[in-house]
């Protein structure tokens, strides 16, 4: 057994009635864990590394009934091919170079694609994402009005490290109105994916739509 149903009741519980998806996020977790949180209620999975995706979970066609697959950890543009070939959504999408080459490949298997936009809202160095509200719309702009294998879901962004509720709070809070000026902007843009094992109470408060939480629910990570 998992703990997803008692993670997934808090979240519902704290979202108040508002529709918030629960990502799984089963990176370094076998599938057999997967297939146990699947069993609990879990259909939307998480994972940060193509490799392992890939060798983890069955192809697009081939998985559980209502299983969804999403990539969340940064994509580099010599693993978009096998990306594209196996996920329902890229929530890591970190520059317009990165858009072009998932719209190439995209186009060339005659496919579409769900993309969030990654906003570095606590500017930290080491994290990926636009550095900016200005360059994310710009990215969103090119997507609408270049890429017609691309539907552009929403942002996503990661909170400061560190746990600090005040810097958290702002950077969520920051995250919330560039995500306001995109719904706005985009038709498509209907989600917000913000909020982790240490800090998705916040991002809730803040307006989340989506969290994606691994520790909580699969336990400890074994790295080795």
């Amino acid at each position: 057994m998992t703990g997803y149903r008692n993670v997934n009741d808090g979240v519902m519980a704290a979202a108040g009635g508002r529709h918030v998806d629960l990502v799984a996020v089963s990176k370094f977790h076998p599938y057999e864990a997967v297939m146990d949180a699947y069993a609990d209620g879990a259909r939307i999975f998480g994972e940060n590394r193509v490799q392992e995706l890939r060798e983890k979970f069955p192809p697009k066609g081939e998985r559980p009934e209502g299983m969804k697959l999403y990539l969340i950890g940064q994509l580099q543009r010599n693993k978009v091919k096998k990306a594209v070939e196996w996920v329902d959504r890229i929530e890591s999408v970190d520059s317009i170079p990165l858009i072009d080459k998932i719209e190439a490949e995209c186009a060339s298997i005659g496919s579409t694609m769900d993309v969030l936009l990654e906003f570095n809202s606590s500017g930290e160095e080491q994290k990926s994402g636009f550095r900016s509200g200005e360059e994310l719309l710009l990215a969103a702009d090119h997507i609408v009005s270049s890429c017609g294998h691309i539907v552009l879901k929403g942002l996503m962004t990661v909170g400061p490290l560190g746990g600090d509720e005040a810097r958290i709070r702002e950077a969520f809070t920051a995250a919330k109105e560039l995500f306001d000026a995109l719904r706005t902007a985009v038709q498509t843009a209907t989600v917000l994916s913000m909020g982790m094992s240490e800090d998705w109470p916040i991002a809730l408060t803040c307006g989340s739509d989506e969290v994606r939480i691994g520790t909580a629910i699969f336990g400890e990570r074994n790295y080795g």
